[in-house]
């Protein structure tokens, strides 16, 4: 187990032909979770023996397999079984035999997202063992994608031998949830002095780079996937921090040009309603600037559920300068029902938004179509239906983590009064579970880890809006200054060549074209 971009599988490719050097029967297949990454290490593997020249007497002779499917390699007895077989996890893995079987990132988001796939996985990585020669050996390669990764919780007791890579030296906090499985390599650095937390391979990933991967990944995920910790603490558990947010009283319509967040005592706030851990606190921001500005885009994200015991929930987040400004979240009950559809509309029309985004519910776009009316006589906009096929608890984290560790998520102060009052009457016993500011703490990965996510999911949905948008605006802007800098390169150019024409005696006018 390594982290993402060490290169396990180019190294485990070389490898591969290392053992084809060696003994030209010896047979391999490679299974990846999908045929194309399978495909992509034996592209790898026979482009070595194409291009490195003391690899030429590998090449296929005529007459051999030479797809990228099943090949052989030129001084390979005749045998059903290829010299190098590479297949899908779900695919045809039976009906020859390998000396070595290399499981390259068999394991990844969309089929271990859920105790089902995560047990189906486990299922089919058993008949490897159909597959393998006598005295054969398998080989791992992965980067866990969950706290229930195969990597750990099925390999490690079947006598597998592990060793994992973090990105950076562990402490010995972490060394202790690593047990015996920490790199020999790793240990032997941290024996002779290397820094706890420091990056374990600084040339290729310094310390900057592994700070933008962690506010883009989130405290969890990077501990997850580069560090390689699939015994997530509590703390690690429950992703979403209240004092990640910047707490502050927000205009409808505009919002300070620049903000600063801090963790010190002094912006601590006092007095508002706390649901999260113990612990977790509110902070305001420690700089304010005096000049304030019209926000970039205002939209609305409806969670449309609100049947039964949920809600159905709504929340309106402003842009301005990369910032997000949570300036209203509720959860309505009652369904689809005309009172709360024109409540939407008055919203809408009250922070005058952008846009409306549904999330696709059943009922191919119904609820929109209940909906258009109120908003045709109350404050007419446009309307987006988006789908989500991931996750949910997933996808709320992956959206709003990265979001919140680098404190771009400003949320007004009177919303969280509001948030913590029992407005719509639910049993005293269960109101706070409707909070969003409980379901912001108490979400994590695990499929119906809370019992209600309307107002969270709402919320979730327009961050997401926010953040595809921005992206696509960093583009552009990248786009748009190479066109500048292309631009100045041809003004220079055309200077430079009007000044030697000019200083030859030539009219610019008169030259060719």
């Amino acid at each position: 187990m390594a982290f993402r971009g060490i290169g396990k599988s180019w190294i485990t490719a070389i490898f591969v032909i290392w053992l084809l050097y060696r003994n030209p029967d010896h047979k391999v297949m490679v299974v990846s979770a999908s045929s194309d990454r399978a495909n992509a290490f034996s592209l790898f593997a026979k482009r070595l023996i194409e291009e490195v020249p003391f690899l030429q007497h590998l090449r296929a002779k005529e007459g051999q397999l030479t797809s990228l499917e099943r090949w052989e390699v030129g001084p390979a007895k005749t045998d059903a079984s290829p010299s190098v077989k590479s297949v899908g996890i779900t695919g045809q893995l039976t009906g020859s035999r390998a000396d070595t079987i290399v499981a390259d990132d068999v394991e990844i988001t969309n089929n271990s997202d859920t105790v089902g796939k995560r047990e189906k996985l486990a299922e089919l990585v058993k008949e490897f063992d159909a597959v393998l020669k006598p005295n054969g050996q398998i080989i791992y390669l992965g980067t866990a994608q969950t706290e229930e990764s195969i990597y750990t919780r099925q390999l490690a007791t079947r006598g597998y031998e592990v060793r994992i890579w973090p990105v950076r030296y562990p402490t010995q906090t972490q060394r202790d949830k690593y047990g015996p499985w920490l790199a020999p390599w790793v240990i032997e650095q941290i024996s002779r002095g290397a820094p706890e937390g420091s990056p374990v391979e600084p040339s290729r990933f310094p310390e900057s780079d592994l700070i933008e991967r962690e506010l883009s990944y989130g405290r969890s995920g990077f501990a997850l996937q580069f560090m390689l910790d699939t015994s997530l603490s509590d703390a690690e558990k429950f992703p979403l921090k209240l004092r990640d947010l910047i707490v502050m009283g927000c205009d409808p319509q505009q919002a300070p040009v620049k903000l600063a967040w801090a963790s010190s005592g002094d912006v601590v706030v006092q007095g508002l309603p706390l649901l999260g851990f113990s612990g977790d606190r509110y902070h305001r921001p420690i700089f304010v600037s005096q000049e304030w500005q019209t926000y970039q885009g205002i939209v609305m994200a409806i969670d449309p559920s609100g049947r039964g015991a949920d809600e159905l929930g709504y929340a309106v987040v402003a842009m301005l300068n990369g910032r997000l400004y949570l300036l209203d979240c509720q959860g309505l009950t009652g369904g689809y029902h005309d009172d709360n559809l024109k409540k939407l509309a008055e919203t809408a029309k009250r922070f005058k938004v952008k846009e409306i985004i549904v999330e696709k519910n059943m009922g191919d776009g119904m609820f929109i179509a209940l909906l258009r009316p109120h908003l045709d006589r109350v404050y007419p906009c446009t309307t987006t239906e988006v789908h989500h096929s991931t996750q949910k608890e997933r996808r709320i984290i992956e959206t709003l983590e990265p979001v919140l560790n680098q404190h771009r998520l400003v949320v007004d102060e009177a919303l969280i009064r509001r948030d913590a009052e029992n407005y719509n009457q639910h049993p005293q016993e269960k109101a706070s579970s409707y909070s969003l500011f409980y379901q912001m703490t108490r979400i994590t990965r695990d499929r119906g880890a809370i019992k209600h996510d309307d107002r969270l999911d709402a919320l979730s949905i327009a961050v997401h809006y926010w953040v595809e948008n921005m992206a696509k605006d960093d583009e552009k802007a990248v786009d748009d200054h190479k066109q500048r800098l292309m631009e100045e390169e041809l003004r220079r150019f055309m200077e430079e060549a009007l000044g030697d024409k000019q200083r030859e005696g030539t009219s610019w006018l008169s030259l060719p074209g």
